[in-house]
């Protein structure tokens, strides 16, 4: 199996950065380029559904009072759901 292609770039940190990473990496047992990696990583990750979930918000916001803020079958069907659920919970 073929590793992605990696690329390196310099990234210069703040001093306390540099030595929470260092501190994170010693308590992982772990080199700090695979921490930091993994934190950008989930940052990323983090940033992208924030971004997602601001795009949901905006659209929602839009059509809030149109036709296209409600699909009336798919909410009974939801209440009907929910309704089952509270019925079967002792």
């Amino acid at each position: 199996m073929q590793s992605a292609r990696r690329r390196n770039f310099h990234l210069p940190l703040e001093e306390e950065t540099y030595a929470q990473l260092m501190r994170e990496a010693k308590r992982a047992g772990r080199p700090a380029t695979q921490v930091a990696r993994e934190a950008i990583e989930v940052g990323l990750e983090e940033r992208h559904r924030r971004a997602i979930a601001e795009s949901i918000s905006a659209y929602a916001t839009a059509v809030a009072g149109s036709k296209d803020d409600l699909d009336e079958d798919l909410e009974r069907a939801a209440v009907e759901h929910l309704a089952k659920r509270r019925r079967r919970k002792p």
